[in-house]
């Protein structure tokens, strides 16, 4: 600056100007490796002008400098919501451009002076749902004025909806190539510089997180405005059933016994036998349609869960599913990491980092898997288990069946198993019942047109992106004659499905990831309420192998074949006849016989915006 103190304090506050609100801020400022700008702040952003007007041939497309890239034009505004820091760091150097030579170098000298710095998100321009950190600083000759600016962005910040202020963080040492503790290290800065407490725990042995969710009360867990997961989609899953299997509430969805198995004209609709049907309780039925017969089965079983936690025993404390606040977080760092692939676009854990400390805030579907045995000669015992992205029986069971017995190999024993298990093809006889979903209900175009060869074709699919209009949609009713109300599962008609299946599959989300860009299923949403049941039929290896190969190819058409079944369905249930694998639910295995599941929309919120492609 060129002017003494008196001269270059103009700071604008409340000037008069019809232009200028009651809170805004005016004044000069240097801005580090760019020179004097006019800086102003409202209540919407941080904005600034050049003065020197030197700038003028070089500020639309920007400038470089042995590889330090100034700030263009174009990056002269910081919204509120994209900043997640302001600090003051004192006396020091600020460096201030004043002329550029013939190769475009900006060349000038620094001053001393107090400084303050603007931490905010910086989208990439070639990869737009990857985020990188930006750090701005500008400087001032009077304390003051910097500490006023400080304090008065840092308000503005504060009013920012939805931002966590205290974390419990949960990472797995050994997750994906044992990158579990440095991800959190490289990450961690971040939650330092927006003033986000975290409490850390690193897990030492399988299930530690699970028992902590489980056993820790609803005083402690609603002093957190979430939990984060550093590690893979098993781990995840852990924490996440950790937490619902100990507080949900719902009824069971409908067991394959619990049909008749009378038959209609279509032989293969099913009746639901309602001699055996429970009339509903009326709890969750915002979220769950109503069960039959498991309800008392599975009410008595979770009385017997909740004697057994002695954590949840205080009355006082409430923890309701969906939670206004509570979201959980995940900071990638395993083989796939699906999840967050489906809900920020990326596998970065920066750009995580960043959702999770601007607050972002999405719903997910989550569904309960309900196994009522274990194998063809066990006793019927039921276990629960909940899923946020997957479960699969058949060629995705034994693809995570052999790659358990090759852990060492890390992330690489998911090829070896895949490739095992492909030569292997096996296929397994089963029958699956699922909820029939007519195209005025699930609001999508209905089935797509099958083809033989799977060649692709233009298809009306509508991938789950940024402020998703299908996710942020009420949920469709049911019925339109008053009172509304949606109907119970055993209600809906039900469809039948018997064969020898290579894979039996149900996403709840696309699960994208990068052997497979666009998910098994493209155009499955985060939070519409549907499952998307998959049915692989037996067919040979050839052809078995170009679904595969569609599946692996971005705008590939996996599900454009005459054996392939896809079905939109709200709830089915699978029992295995003869020869048996075991389910995959989420990265873990679950052996099961008889199984049933259902989907609850919306169940959990996680601190993401979803992907922007």
């Amino acid at each position: 600056m060129k002017r003494d103190v008196e001269e270059e304090d103009r700071l604008v506050i409340n000037s008069g100007s019809s232009n200028v609100k009651e809170t805004d801020l005016s004044g000069n400022f240097v801005l580090d490796h760019v020179g004097e700008v006019i800086l102003t702040l409202d209540q919407d952003c941080l904005s600034w002008t050049r003065v020197d007007s030197i700038f003028n041939n070089h500020q639309d497309s920007g400038s470089s400098c042995l590889g330090i890239q100034f700030v263009s034009k174009r990056d002269t505004t910081i919204k509120h919501s994209d900043a997640y820091a302001v600090e003051f760091i004192g006396w020091g150097l600020v460096h201030e451009s004043v002329l550029a030579d013939a190769t475009g170098c900006l060349l000038g000298h620094a001053s001393e002076m107090f400084r303050f710095t603007v931490h905010c998100v910086q989208r990439s321009k070639t990869q737009p749902s990857l985020w990188t950190p930006s750090v701005y600083t500008f400087g001032h000759m009077d304390l003051r004025t910097c500490q006023m600016w400080v304090a008065r962005m840092n308000t503005f910040l504060n009013k920012e909806a939805g931002r966590p202020k205290s974390l419990l963080v949960f990472i797995h040492p050994r997750s994906g190539k044992g990158n579990g503790c440095r991800t959190w290290e490289a990450v961690a800065p971040i939650f330092c510089q927006a003033k986000v407490q975290t409490k850390v725990i690193v897990t030492c042995r399988a299930g530690q997180a699970f028992d902590m969710m489980t056993s820790i009360s609803n005083r402690e867990l609603n002093s957190y405005d979430g939990v984060l997961a550093v590690g893979g989609d098993g781990f995840f899953n852990e924490i996440l059933n950790g937490l619902l299997l100990s507080r949900h509430k719902a009824p069971y969805p409908p067991s394959p016994k619990d049909f008749g198995h009378s038959f209609n004209r279509d032989e293969n609709t099913l009746v639901h036998s309602k001699d055996n049907c429970v009339e509903p309780s009326g709890q969750n039925e915002d979220l769950s349609p109503l069960l039959s017969t498991s309800e008392l089965i599975g009410s008595k079983i979770k009385n017997l869960r909740a004697e057994d936690n002695i954590g949840h025993s205080d009355q006082e404390a409430d923890f309701p599913l969906p939670h206004e606040r509570f979201r959980f977080g995940l900071i990638p760092a395993g083989s796939t990491d699906a999840i967050v692939m489906c809900t920020t676009g990326t596998r970065d854990p920066i750009t995580s980092a960043l959702h999770i400390v601007l607050g972002k805030r999405i719903s997910l579907d989550i569904a309960q898997i309900v196994r009522w045995k274990a194998t063809i000669t066990s006793k019927e015992e039921i276990s629960v288990r909940y899923a946020a992205s997957f479960a699969g029986y058949g060629f995705y069971g034994d693809v995570i069946t052999e790659s358990e017995r090759h852990r060492w190999m890390g992330p690489k024993r998911y090829d070896y198993a895949g490739t095992k298990v492909f030569l292997r093809h096996s296929s397994y006889e089963a029958e699956v019942a699922y909820v029939e979903v007519n195209k005025d209900e699930d609001g999508t175009a209905g089935c797509r047109t099958k083809s033989f060869w799977g060649i692709p074709k233009k298809s009306e699919r509508v991938a789950c992106r940024v402020k998703c209009d299908v996710c942020n949609t009420k949920p469709v009713k049911w019925s339109a004659e008053p009172p509304i109300r949606e109907p119970h599962l055993h209600e809906l008609k039900w469809l039948r499905s018997r064969g020898n299946f290579l894979s039996v599959g149900a996403a709840v989300i696309s699960c994208r990831n990068e052997k497979a860009p666009d998910g098994l299923v493209a155009d499955a949403h985060l939070s519409d309420g549907f499952l998307h049941l998959i049915l692989i039929k037996d067919c040979p290896r050839a052809f078995y192998l170009w679904h595969l190969t569609q599946l692996a190819r971005k705008g590939g058409n996996p599900l454009n074949f005459e054996f392939v079944e896809h079905h939109k369905t709200l709830a089915f249930t699978f029992t295995s006849i003869g020869k048996e694998s075991i389910w995959n639910v989420d990265g873990e295995l679950f052996p099961a016989h008889q199984l049933s599941a259902q989907v609850f929309r919306g169940l959990v919120s996680l601190f993401a915006a979803g992907p922007e492609v």
